[in-house]
């Protein structure tokens, strides 16, 4: 199924930022949208946007974290429309801090969303697109998967995980799985909101002085998806201009 219209998405972070912008670009683009997050009530109001707009949505309650939780969301996606084109492993967090501040609780948090979320996503629509014969992991990296820099040390070693992961995935999965990797900058996001160190913080809100909208990344997302199966987009960067780093 080449392009983008009626195909089935499902879209992990999606009530707010990047997931919630590529939701409502690709609803109106034709696809098929399958919305998880832990904030149901943002959901709610973001499927009956686009439901009263003409597109076609749903949503369901999802913590990346827990394995059953994503298996029991992609088989919702796959009951509710018969397929899963493409998988978006969005949910990610970034409570930044220096390393000897030791917030290992922190540490563990962006392991567990950041790695095993993206991990879970692949477990449970990998055996479901092999059925099919066809399907899409689109994981959103960051900018931080490609240098460290202070205070995200752990933040990055997780997103080079990503595109780790994502590599072997694309060499392994066969010609009939395509593999996207998307490495935002800065952009207008509430992953910022989770920073509880103080001066981690105050770097954060000077660097997002140039962040680009949401919207941005959701195009790349829709150009990744929407080349021809034949054609994989293996990765896209997507930043400021004024960012020069």
């Amino acid at each position: 199924m080449s392009g983008i219209k009626g195909k089935v998405i499902v879209i992990t972070g999606a009530s707010s930022g990047i997931g919630e912008a590529a939701a409502r670009l690709l609803a109106r683009s034709g696809a098929q949208v399958v919305l998880g997050a832990r904030r149901t009530d943002k959901l709610e109001k973001l499927v009956g946007a686009i439901n009263s707009e003409g597109g076609s949505a749903r949503y369901r309650l999802l913590d990346v974290t827990r394995r059953e939780d994503v298996e029991a969301f992609v088989e919702f996606a796959r009951a509710t429309f018969g397929r899963v084109d493409v998988i978006i492993n969005n949910a990610g967090v970034m409570p930044l801090s220096s390393m000897e501040e030791l917030k290992v609780d922190e540490w563990n948090r962006m392991i567990d969303v950041n790695i095993r979320g993206v991990l879970h996503g692949i477990a449970a629509g990998l055996p479901v697109m092999k059925k099919q014969g066809r399907g899409q992991f689109i994981n959103v990296s960051s900018i931080g998967g490609h240098r460290v820099s202070p205070t995200a040390a752990v933040y990055c070693a997780t997103k080079f995980a990503v595109n780790a992961i994502s590599e072997g995935l694309r060499l392994e999965a066969g010609s009939d799985i395509r593999v996207t990797v998307i490495s935002p900058g800065v952009t207008e996001s509430e992953l910022a909101e989770s920073i509880t160190d103080p001066a981690a913080r105050e770097r954060m809100k000077e660097f997002r002085r140039i962040a680009i909208p949401a919207d941005a990344v959701a195009r790349a997302i829709l150009y990744a998806i929407e080349q021809p199966d034949d054609v994989d987009v293996s990765e896209v960067i997507v930043r400021p201009t004024a960012n020069k780093n």
